[in-house]
C-alpha cells in the first residue's frame, strides 16, 4: 500500500525545530548522497520508497516478533515511545499486541509509509530529532521507550547521544524503561594499522565500514556498479560501548536493569556481537 490516508483520520504529525540528526539502520537502496540528504536526513523519499522492500534479516519474523514480544512485556498496560519510528517495522507489530505506540522521526517520507499501512493511522508521530524532540502527546508518561537496530549510532556526537538519554528520561514514568538494540563495536576485526572492515563484496557491489578510533566516528560506505556506471554512498555514525551507554543512562538519572545478547534473552558475553540493554528510571 502506498497511498497515505487523509490526515483527519490520523493522530497529528507535529513539527519540531529541534536538531537535525536522524537515526535508524543504514539502508542500501538509495542512489547518491546528493539525492538522499535533505530535510529528511539520510532517509528521504528515495530511501523510504524502497525501505520496506529490503530482504535483510531485520525484516524477517525471526527478528521482528521477539522484539515486539520483549517490548510488549516491558510496556505492560502502559504506552510505548519509539525513537526513529520510520515505516513501523517494530511499532505496528507492537501495536497489534495491544500497546499504544507513539513515535518520533525526522523523515516525513518514512512516516508517510507508516501511515499507508494497516494500523498506521492509529499511531501518533511527532516530526523532529529524536535526541531532543518531545512527543506531542498529552496522554501522560510512557512505560517504555525504545531505539532499535543500531539507531543510537546515527547520533554522531557523544553530546547528542547523552541528550537522547535525557530526552527519554523526561518521557518515562517512574519505573519506566529505555531499551536500545545496538552492535558491539567491531574493533577486534581491525588488524594493526587498518581502519576498514569490509562486510559485503561482489563483482558489482562493495560495502565497508571505516573507523576512527580516536573519535569513535565511523561510516558505512557502499559502492555499486550498474551498466558500467558507478555510485557511492556514505552514512556517518558514532560507535558506542555498552559501558559508555551505562554512563549516559546514569547522567540521565537511570540505571542498568538488564543486558542480553538478543531479544530472546541469550546471555551477553565478551563474544557477543550486539546487545539489547534495558535501563530503568527509578521510582523515587
Amino acid at each position: 500500500m502506498r497511498g497515505v490516508r487523509a490526515r483527519q483520520y490520523a493522530p497529528p504529525v507535529t513539527d519540531s525545530d529541534a536538531g537535525s540528526d536522524e537515526g535508524r539502520a543504514a539502508n542500501e537502496n538509495a542512489d547518491t548522497d546528493a539525492e538522499v540528504i535533505g530535510a529528511d536526513g539520510h532517509f528521504g523519499e528515495l530511501v523510504a520508497a524502497k525501505y520496506d522492500d529490503d530482504c535483510s534479516e531485520m525484516f524477517t519474523p525471526a527478528a521482528i516478533e521477539p522484539a515486539a514480544d520483549f517490548l510488549a512485556e516491558l510496556a505492560g498496560g502502559g504506552r510505548a515511545l519509539e525513537l526513529a519510528i520510520g515505516t513501523g517495522r517494530i511499532a505496528l507489530p507492537l501495536a497489534r499486541r495491544g500497546v499504544e505506540v507513539h513515535g518520533i522521526d525526522m523523515s516525513r517520507a518514512m512516516v508517510a509509509r507508516l501511515r499507508a499501512k494497516k494500523g498506521g493511522d492509529a499511531i501518533g508521530v511527532t516530526i523532529g530529532d529524536f535526541a531532543t524532540t518531545r512527543a506531542a502527546t498529552t496522554d501522560g508518561d510512557f512505560s517504555v521507550a525504545y531505539l532499535v537496530y543500531n539507531t543510537i549510532k546515527n547520533l554522531t556526537s557523544q553530546e547528542a547521544q547523552v541528550a537522547c538519554f535525557r530526552n527519554v528520561a523526561a518521557h518515562l514514568a517512574p519505573g519506566g524503561t529505555f531499551v536500545i538494540e545496538v552492535t558491539v563495536p567491531r574493533l577486534r576485526s581491525l588488524p594493526p594499522g587498518q581502519n576498514v572492515v569490509p562486510f559485503h563484496t561482489s563483482p558489482t557491489r562493495w560495502a565497508f565500514d571505516v573507523y576512527d578510533t580516536a573519535t569513535q566516528a565511523t561510516s558505512s560506505n557502499y559502492v555499486e556498479v550498474v551498466d558500467g556506471h558507478g555510485s557511492y554512498r556514505s552514512i556517518p555514525f558514532r560507535y558506542v560501548w555498552p559501558s559508555e551507554l551505562d554512563l549516559m543512562a546514569q547522567l540521565a538519572g537511570m540505571r542498568l536493569r538488564e543486558r542480553w545478547d538478543g531479544w530472546t534473552r541469550e546471555r551477553f558475553t565478551s563474544e557477543s556481537t550486539k546487545h539489547v540493554s534495558v535501563w530503568e528510571k527509578p521510582t523515587s
